[in-house]
């Protein structure tokens, strides 16, 4: 009876300071999404299951390996090195107070969902390590918060968003070795103020990517058919026009020729 007294208070001071929460049907929508969007051959997510994205979070705690949450709601999800097949559900914007996503080192396919510009809290964003395609997507520019972006080692093409730019708080980002071209934009490339640098360790292994800090654009130099080529083409137009000359010179010949020996007969023919 006595503990039941003590205990009580206990209890109170419990719920008061860690309240039970209540399942976010948004961080439902987005864990169960994304499960169904990659594959684990390694069985690493064993415990992703249906009822445990019925209430993923229970305080400050997860029941989903990867998962952490804070006041009831995901907030980071770290599943690196798993082994994952499969692409980004764009669902995943659905996990509104999230603020780390790391899938990094996975063979992950597909695009960059542009649904990301939906985490307005997120701070680091590590996709690297992957076999991720298409493009940047500028709407990252809408993640005011980001620190970190690294997509290094994936297959992702066309310019790295001006937009990017715009993120004052960026302080790493790495796009190296991938398939990406035309110009560094200068709002990461030459940053000025305060705003912190990227050496060109970020931006290497992209051979159609140029501005600073790499080297500016390669002219690209023709290849050895198409010199063969050239050199042919001129030696043939070479030919055709001394060809052309030369018949030229023999029909003026002949025709002067002839008229030569028309005025000769001419002139042995008698008068009447």
């Amino acid at each position: 009876m006595n503990f039941a007294k003590s205990f009580t208070p206990m209890l109170i001071l419990i719920f008061t300071f860690f309240p039970p929460s209540s399942p976010d049907p948004n961080d439902q929508s987005c864990l169960s999404n994304l499960f169904q969007s990659i594959q684990d051959p390694n069985h690493n997510l064993i415990n992703w299951t249906k009822p445990n994205f019925a209430n993923p979070c229970s305080g400050f705690l997860s029941y989903l390996t990867g998962a952490t949450c804070n006041n009831g709601r995901i907030y980071k999800l770290s599943l690196p090195n798993f082994s994952l097949h499969g692409s980004i559900s764009p669902y995943i914007s659905n996990c509104t107070n999230l603020q780390s996503l790391d899938l990094s080192n996975n063979s992950l396919t597909g695009s960059i969902p542009n649904e990301l510009q939906y985490l307005v809290n997120l701070a680091v964003l590590k996709l690297s390590s992957n076999r991720l395609s298409g493009v940047i997507p500028p709407s990252l520019a809408m993640c005011a918060y980001l620190n970190v972006i690294d997509l290094h080692d994936n297959v992702l093409t066309g310019p790295i968003p001006a937009q990017l730019g715009s993120l004052v708080r960026l302080s790493v980002f790495d796009v190296s070795n991938n398939k990406l071209s035309g110009p560094i934009p200068g709002s990461l490339g030459n940053r000025t103020g305060n705003l912190p640098r990227f050496n060109a360790s970020g931006y290497l292994g992209n051979k159609d990517l140029y501005g600073y800090p790499l080297g500016p654009m390669k002219s690209k130099g023709l290849s050895v058919v198409a010199i063969v080529g050239i050199g042919l083409g001129s030696g043939l137009l070479s030919l055709m026009l001394s060809f052309t000359v030369v018949c030229v010179w023999l029909r003026v010949t002949d025709q002067k020729m002839v008229a030569e020996q028309e005025g000769k007969i001419t002139q042995l023919m008698p008068e009447y």
